[in-house]
Order: C-alpha cells, then sequence, then structure tokens
C-alpha cells in the first residue's frame, strides 16, 4: 500500500509533473544563510532581497504548514517563433503560470485539487511562489542549482517550479542524477552581457538584463546597461542558452496555446505602433511582470534594442515614436535621434 507521500508523488507525475518531492518546513532554514551570503557579496541588492526573508520563515505567515510539495514541471519542450528568440526569454513566451488555456495551468488546478481531495489543507501562489521555489527543490533531491544560479534536473534549466504549502508532516526526498557543473567551466559567467553574474552562484539582480526590462527600466536613457542590453526587449536567456547542461535538452515538440498568433504581432517596429489598448489588454496579460500602467516599457525597450542593433529600417519608427502618447516614450525616441546622429 503506497504512503501519503508516494500518493501524492505519483498523482503528480500522472499531471505532467517530471518530479515531485515533499520537504518538512523546517528545511527552508538554511534559504536564510544563503540570502545573508547573496546580500553580503552584493549589497546594492540588499533592498530586492530583503523581502524574501519570509520565505525562510514560513511558520511566521502560516503556522498551520507543515510541509512544502515541490514539482518541476518542463517547459523545453514547445516550438518558440524563430523571430522572438533573442528578444523575448523562452520561459516568458510559454509562461503558464497565469495562462488559463495551457494544459499546464489546469493540470496544476487538477493536482490541487486532489491533494484538497484527500483531506489536506494545501495553498498556493502560482506567480512567484510562497517560497524558495529553487532551495526547496534542492533540499528535495530534484536536481542541483547551477554557477548560473538556475535549477537543473536531468533534462535542464528549462523547467517551472510549483510549490504548495500542506498542513501534514510528510516527506519524499529524492538523491538526484545530475552531473554538477565542471570545476573549471565558467562559461555563464563570461557570457552575461552585464557582468550581473560576477562569480558564480552570485547574481546582482541590479544589472540582470531580465530585471532591467521588466521590474526596472524607469529611466533607460540614462540606465548604465542599456548598451549591454542588446536584442532583448523582456527577459533574458544569455546564461542558459551558453549552458553546456542545456545542450540538445529543448525539444520544440508542441505548440503553446496562442503563442505563434501572438507571434505575428511582435516585432520591434510592431511594438512601437501598437496601441496602448492592446498593449494592455493582450501583451500585459501574457507578459505580466510589467505591470498594466507600465506598459509604454515596451516601446522604450524596443527602442533600445533598435539603438543598440540598428538598422536604417528604423529611423521611422525611431521618429513616429516622437509622438508617442507616453513622456517616456517620447523621451526614449529623442534620445535614440541623438545617439545614432539621425537626420530627418
Amino acid at each position: 500500500m503506497y504512503s501519503a507521500s508516494s500518493q501524492i508523488k505519483n498523482a503528480a507525475i500522472n499531471m505532467g509533473y517530471e518530479k515531485c518531492g515533499i520537504i518538512k518546513i523546517s528545511d527552508m532554514s538554511g534559504y536564510e544563510e544563503k540570502l545573508n551570503e547573496r546580500i553580503n557579496r552584493v549589497p546594492e541588492a540588499k533592498p530586492y532581497y530583503k523581502g524574501f526573508y519570509r520565505f525562510a520563515r514560513l511558520k511566521e505567515e502560516y503556522p498551520w504548514a507543515k510541509s512544502i510539495v515541490i514539482c518541476v514541471r518542463k517547459y523545453g519542450k514547445y516550438h518558440v517563433p524563430e523571430h522572438l528568440k533573442g528578444m523575448i526569454a523562452k520561459s516568458y513566451l510559454v509562461d503558464s503560470r497565469t495562462d488559463e488555456n495551457s494544459k499546464d495551468f489546469q493540470d496544476s488546478l487538477k493536482f490541487e485539487k486532489y491533494m484538497k481531495g484527500t483531506g489536506l489543507r494545501a495553498e498556493t501562489e502560482r506567480k512567484f511562489g510562497l517560497t524558495a521555489l529553487r532551495w526547496a527543490a534542492l533540499k528535495a533531491g530534484l536536481g542541483v542549482i547551477r554557477k548560473n544560479n538556475f535549477f537543473y534536473t536531468e533534462d535542464g534549466s528549462w523547467m517551472f517550479l510549483e510549490a504548495w504549502l500542506i498542513d501534514k508532516e510528510l516527506e519524499s526526498i529524492e538523491i538526484p542524477n545530475v552531473r554538477a557543473c565542471p570545476e573549471k567551466c565558467d562559461l555563464c559567467i563570461k557570457a552575461c552581457p552585464t557582468a550581473s553574474l560576477s562569480q558564480p552562484y552570485t547574481m546582482n539582480i541590479v544589472s540582470c538584463i531580465s530585471n532591467l526590462t521588466t521590474f526596472r527600466g524607469r529611466d533607460m536613457p540614462n540606465e548604465k546597461y542599456n548598451d549591454h542590453i542588446g536584442n532583448w526587449v523582456y527577459g533574458c536567456d544569455v546564461c542558459q542558452d551558453i549552458c553546456p547542461m542545456n545542450k540538445n535538452c529543448w525539444k520544440d515538440a508542441e505548440e503553446f496555446p496562442n503563442l505563434h498568433e501572438l507571434g505575428q504581432h511582435i516585432s520591434l517596429e510592431k511594438i512601437l505602433k501598437m496601441d496602448y489598448e492592446f498593449l494592455e489588454n493582450t501583451i500585459q496579460p501574457k507578459f505580466w511582470y510589467i505591470k498594466k500602467e507600465d506598459v509604454w516599457k515596451w516601446k522604450v525597450n524596443a527602442i533600445n534594442v533598435m539603438v543598440n542593433e540598428y538598422k536604417q529600417q528604423y529611423k521611422e519608427s525611431i521618429f513616429d515614436a516622437c509622438n508617442d502618447g507616453n513622456e517616456k516614450v517620447r523621451e526614449m525616441a529623442q534620445w535614440a535621434i541623438k545617439k545614432l546622429n539621425l537626420l530627418l
């Protein structure tokens, strides 16, 4: 007869998860030490990380919780339109966390319903998680964290992690069968465009392109790293793409719901021509790291890429952006004209 832990794990696998583990709440205590180490290495990032301490002190907010169910789902199985690669990070293109049309999202709901059906209290937060997901997956033995800070299974880093707090003390821990990073390999560190990866297992969120193109980026003309952002409009895949442990891991086997149709609307020039209703109602729900009131960032980011990889065909779009309805976009367009020495 299967134990409760085995039953939960088997249910997760049957609902499309690659792996599932269960750890005790107390296993998260070591995360606080790692967080302190990160802040000590990158003091300027302290304002961003201070809110993460709650992940190590779960009992303060969830006194009823006794264990964490942590699951791994592979997203490196979807076809990504070629013209979007290197422009929008792949994880955001196939993000199922809030996409009700995706099978992955529906399977997540079914798995939660299953756990509650067994009498468990189970709670999650699908966007960012209720706890430190990578640390929880590491403690459950589902894989390893590599020098680029991403979580890897045998199938690479193209994985989404989900966790639920439950009110029963259970445990299911595996022994990972994943090769460690080669000691002398520093490809991800060398490849990081902004040197956000300055040393193994250390990342400066202040200079990370994924952060600069989403949560930050409010003053792109004066951004220290704007020319290092390269072609990225939203997110960045550089340290994962360069990693030898990701070689041949993306399979391109399935279509993600509506991605092909949405991709037809996206190019640098099309972004600048988008009306704000389309940005708010179609683009923002898909790429929700940029808030609805900040969708002007899409146009600012697109102009920044145009400057970094300038082509003559961009000239008209940049000049047109000088008449955009948003002041930030107009300022960015004027900055681009000056920087590129463009003439009417």
